[in-house]
């Protein structure tokens, strides 16, 4: 197969839900920026839209948790611009909570968000993408936290990791018209999260990550751009995992921070 100019997407529609802010818009202006039109969604009208190389995307409002309004997001592009080459489910996320305490109308908003919406927005895109003669690409976003869970992050761990475990199921039923692959993401710096990694702006955080530093937004694009492009064609049912090699063990930090000290390991 000759993947062509790998990153150039010129003549291709991208749907990028929660795309007018931090990861989800950076996915955005690098399609744009590699010749894509793309379309971006939300539950409120931003002030902004992502753009690059002159041109924006286009703004839909949508709440992707409801199945209909899913299916109107992917109706939008597709009446727009006449087709739909690729679906990155970027939408999610989750306040820390108590599982002890929690609602349960918080469980079921972030299962929602976190799973339900992709699965919605997926379905609705295969429907487009299966007719057309060169398929196309669903990415999934998902996060470390369904793998190692982190305390107060039992509901959006259990999402996201079914998130993954929804990318294989899919992959194995709709190739090889549409290729379904998943991103784990890791510790990312955006404006959103910056109250979370401390005062330090990350920097002890990133003490932790074998690449020394968080993840921006661009690194999470970027991988986008790949596993929808020519160059990973075969590459169907794939997590590829953009966290900076994970984090050091407890035990290595332990003993590194004791032998920093002079003090002997325990």
């Amino acid at each position: 197969m000759d993947p062509g100019a790998p990153w150039d997407f010129t003549g291709q529609v991208a749907v990028v839900t929660g795309g007018t802010k931090g990861i989800g818009a950076a996915v955005a202006a690098a399609f744009l920026g590699a010749g894509a039109e793309v379309v971006v969604c939300g539950r409120t009208t931003p002030d902004t839209l992502p753009e690059s190389r002159g041109r924006a995307a286009v703004f839909v409002p949508a709440d992707v948790r409801d199945p209909a309004a899913a299916s109107l997001l992917v109706d939008a592009a597709v009446e727009r611009f006449g087709r739909l080459d690729v679906l990155v489910n970027n939408a999610g996320g989750s306040p820390d909570a108590d599982a002890a305490t929690v609602s349960p109308r918080f469980v079921e908003k972030i299962i929602a968000l976190n799973l339900l919406a992709p699965f919605y927005v997926a379905q609705a895109a295969h429907r487009v993408m299966r007719a057309q003669d060169s398929g196309g690409s669903v990415i999934n976003i998902g996060s470390v936290s369904g793998r190692h869970p982190q305390p107060g992050t039992a509901a959006y761990t259990a999402a996201k990791a079914g998130l993954l475990a929804l990318t294989r199921a899919l992959a194995l039923e709709w190739a090889p018209a549409v290729r379904v692959n998943h991103i784990t993401t890791g510790l990312v710096r955006t404006a959103g999260a910056a109250s979370v990694y401390g005062a330090d702006g990350g920097a002890a955080v990133a003490g932790v990550i074998p690449m020394a530093r968080m993840a921006v937004p661009e690194d999470v694009a970027h991988a986008c751009l790949f596993l929808a492009g020519g160059l990973s064609g075969y590459v169907n049912g794939a997590d590829l995992a953009v966290h900076g090699g994970g984090e050091f063990p407890a035990r290595y930090l332990a003993v590194r921070a004791a032998e920093a000290a002079g003090r002997p390991p325990r």
